[in-house]
């Protein structure tokens, strides 16, 4: 891969719980960061690499990634959320939420990407403010009508807002606690700017679902954590903060929304909450036993699906990949599917295109190239969102083209 590997410290802790009763699940080996996709005129460059090992907490349920990238990293980031239909109506829905729990107070949006979620809660009437460390990002943001705060956010930034923009009667963060080393001092951070009677809302894909579905794809370098419901539960019990209502949400495989009041409230539990926690103890997120088989079924996806491939280049026909998300930077690196494999990526972000993948070197095309050059088979690498594709790419399954699903349990289409 022509890569320069990189030593970084290794967790002996859980992030969520403190515990040191964690285990190795998957050792995948040192790849580029998921997101740093490489220029032509850097291909026969050495790119920096980090061991991407993951790890469960038998305490809390917490999957987490070993070993982290430079802190500075998020600088300049290129996954935005706006790219996927399914991903405007999903933060519409968010911003509704917030819209009304608020009732006409400050809603701080941590991570806030591109400024998708708050620019609809802007047309709702929200009185809003983002956060989020990539100046590229928060230009695009601006351009919604979006006003971003550009810093990582901890404790010193959130006295600084809550000086300058006062409390926030919500606080979001919709696929960003889970790329957050320090939880605590993160929770912390909620804790001064939030007000008394505010809420504090997580969005992240769900433990249990990435366990049971084999979604080993979503654990990469940025990644840090993957969270069980009970690992944040006892996050929160150990900085002031309750979890007092989840909804599970079907985006990226399967989501939990997460509402979380500071505990001197004494707000009451929904019922789904101990369902959910109950869920997660039948599934066996404690035990060591259920990462093993985790394991197992991940090297063995890996061997059917590049036997597939293989015989699929053996008959003479062609594979070009759908998305270039991190997530199938994972998957392709792991399993080590290459441009020997497929031909070319392509993705609808703009902010990808003319790139090559990170690790693997495979270039990223605009979506327009699989009518350019017609491959038999497409890679849904961004198989959380097949039906958009499915429906975007309606020309290329009426002139015959199959698309291959690799998760959660290899499919070929149709």
């Amino acid at each position: 891969m022509n890569v320069i590997s990189t030593r970084l410290p290794i967790r002996t802790d859980c992030r969520a719980c403190g515990s040191e009763n964690l285990m190795t699940v998957l050792r995948m080996g040192n790849y580029p960061p998921a997101n740093m996709f490489v220029r032509a005129e850097d291909l026969e460059k050495q790119l920096p690499s980090f061991p991407l090992n993951a790890q469960a907490c038998l305490n809390c349920g917490l999957i987490q990634v070993a070993d982290q990238v430079p802190a500075d990293f998020f600088t300049n980031y290129l996954y935005v959320p706006s790219g996927a239909a399914t991903m405007h109506s999903h933060f519409a829905g968010l911003a509704q939420v917030c819209v009304d729990r608020a009732k006409g107070r400050l809603i701080v949006d941590i991570g806030c990407n591109d400024g998708l979620m708050l620019s609809h809660a802007n047309k709702l009437g929200g009185k809003t403010l983002g956060v989020d460390p990539a100046a590229n990002l928060a230009e695009i943001a601006a351009e919604r009508g979006v006003r971003v705060h550009t810093a990582f956010f901890n404790p010193e930034t959130a006295a600084e807002l809550r000086a300058s923009e006062g409390e926030a009667s919500v606080i979001t963060t919709t696929n960003t606690f889970n790329h957050i080393d320090d939880l605590h001092g993160f929770a912390e951070g909620v804790l001064t700017l939030l007000a008394d009677d505010g809420v504090f809302i997580i969005e992240v894909p769900w433990g249990k679902e990435i366990l049971e579905t084999n979604e080993f794809d979503n654990v990469y370098h940025e990644h840090l954590s993957e969270l069980s419901l009970l690992s944040i539960v006892k996050l929160g019990e150990s900085v002031g903060l309750d979890v007092v209502d989840v909804t599970k949400l079907p985006v990226h495989g399967g989501s939990m929304r997460v509402f979380m009041q500071k505990s001197a409230l004494k707000t009451p539990r929904t019922g789904i909450v101990g369902e959910m926690l109950e869920d997660e103890r039948r599934a066996g997120m404690t035990e060591a036993e259920t990462y093993t088989a985790f394991a197992e079924r991940v090297r063995d996806l890996g061997g059917s699906l590049c036997r597939t491939l293989a015989e699929i280049k053996k008959d003479g026909k062609t594979i070009a990949g759908n998305g270039a998300p991190a997530k199938g930077n994972t998957l392709l690196n792991y399993f080590r599917i290459g441009p020997e494999m497929l031909d070319f990526l392509v993705d609808r972000n703009p902010l990808k295109q003319g790139l090559y993948s990170p690790g693997m070197k495979i270039p990223v095309l605009a979506p327009e190239a699989v009518a350019e050059r017609q491959p038999d088979y497409l890679l849904v690498l961004a198989w959380n969102f097949f039906d958009e594709i499915r429906e975007q790419m309606s020309e290329f399954e009426a002139r015959g083209g199959k698309f291959i699903l690799p998760l959660p349990m290899q499919l070929i289409i149709p």
